[in-house]
């Protein structure tokens, strides 16, 4: 997944013109709970509330050029992927339809609403809800915008680029923790990396309750796991794309897996020492780093707070669950 100078600085031109790069810190009470540096890429802060609306912004572009006939878009999606397209499509002046599974957020759900997307509910889970959208993309001539490919990577990208270009040569984190859910995020800060030089050791962060990637990754091959998390929707994969899969296997330093309670008191860490709001697979990345702190006591880490698009409810629920 090698990009030239040119694909990098074409996607992020594409990307700031709809939003400005996003802010990190490194929270100096984070520091003080953890024993170690932690600076926090905050892609919560984009328009769309998630990193994913980064890579719906260059994949749409590359459409507009390549397939100047397509009028109309379908994905499928747990929310953020869906949020990218609905953004991106609307301002290519496409018709988006959008199918989730059945219990989806319903906050996520109204996000999409509100970018003029079509919703439509269907099976049990993000694997049944992308086939019935393939199914869909067939039988009525859309173009199907899929959740993982190189133009979204492109995107996504970008942030990750922000961070590494934020420090002096050889001074990026130790490590950073990327959480991975169908996989494009770890990937392109694998690209990041390898474009700007950084050294930073890259860990995945898988749900518990949804090993796919974890399996395939001490598998060496792709594998389907079984999704049960009910908190880190972002990550809730049931199958390993191969290609994600061939990046992770090449450039990971390890895969961990943090579970819903893990993530829920990593969400409860964010609030109350970054006042930030995250969803959960926003969470995970922290969540991974407190479950491993013991490793990195002293040493300076890098995460990314995914995305801050969490129910109320469940929200309120997590808060006070302490």
């Amino acid at each position: 997944m090698m990009f030239s100078r040119d694909d990098v600085e074409t996607a992020r031109a594409t990307v700031y013109a709809a939003m400005p790069p996003t802010p990190q810190y490194a929270w100096p009470l984070l520091a003080q709970r953890l024993g170690l540096t932690v600076w926090v890429k905050h892609e919560n802060h984009t328009p769309a509330g998630a990193f994913k609306v980064r890579g719906g912004l260059t994949y749409f572009e590359a459409l507009a050029r390549r397939q100047p006939e397509v009028r109309g878009v379908i994905s499928a999606t747990r929310g953020n992927h869906g949020q990218s397209v609905g953004f991106a499509a609307r301002r290519h002046g496409l018709a988006a339809t959008i199918v989730v599974p059945h219990g989806n957020s319903v906050e996520k759900n109204a996000a999409m609403r509100a970018l003029g997307v079509t919703l439509l509910e269907h099976g049990d889970d993000f694997q049944a809800a992308r086939e019935h959208a393939i199914a869909l993309a067939a039988q009525q001539g859309l173009h199907m915008v899929p959740s993982f490919h190189r133009d979204l990577i492109r995107g996504v990208m970008s942030y990750w680029v922000e961070f590494f270009e934020s420090f002096e040569r050889g001074q990026a984190p130790d490590v950073v923790f990327v959480p991975i859910g169908q996989g494009s995020g770890f990937c392109a800060a694998a690209a990041a990396r390898a474009h700007t030089g950084a050294r930073s050791r890259l860990v995945g962060v898988v749900s518990a309750h949804a090993t796919a990637y974890l399996d395939s990754f001490r598998a060496r091959r792709p594998l389907e796991a079984p999704v049960t998390t009910q908190l880190a929707d972002g990550m809730a994969c049931r199958v390993a794309d191969a290609e994600a899969l061939e990046v992770i296997l090449r450039e990971a330093d390890d895969v961990v897996a943090v579970t819903d309670n893990e993530v829920a008191q990593a969400m409860r860490v964010l609030f109350a020492d970054t006042h930030n709001v995250a969803e959960g697979a926003g969470a995970a990345a922290l969540a991974a780093v407190m479950q491993q702190r013991a490793r990195w006591q002293g040493r300076a880490v890098g995460i990314a707070l995914s995305g801050g698009n969490v129910d109320s409810a469940t929200f309120a629920r997590v808060l006070s669950n302490q």
